[in-house]
């Protein structure tokens, strides 16, 4: 299991940032998608959103960019976490 100063430290997102973690391991699609957009809504332009699941979220990238986010994605062992932010 990767922590999320891990992935953060993996990536080119601010690590100066408030950070938000979403557990979507458990979740079944499409809720993995649902949560993240909600939780992305929901913050703070500063805050950084780290998305923990068991798989990378392929249909949340396009819905990313079309809301201007900026994100990466880091795979280790059996869980990839996606960490999203604003520029």
């Amino acid at each position: 299991m990767v922590d999320a100063d891990t992935a953060l430290e993996a990536t080119a997102a601010p690590t100066d940032r408030p950070r938000e973690v979403l557990d979507a391991r458990e979740l079944p699609p499409p809720e993995p998608l649902r949560s993240s957009l909600e939780r992305l809504a929901e913050l703070d332009a500063e805050t950084v959103l780290v998305q923990r699941n068991d798989r990378a979220p392929q249909h949340l990238y396009p819905k990313l960019d079309d809301r201007g986010y900026e994100y990466e994605t880091v795979e280790h062992d059996e869980e990839v976490v996606t960490v999203v932010w604003r520029p």
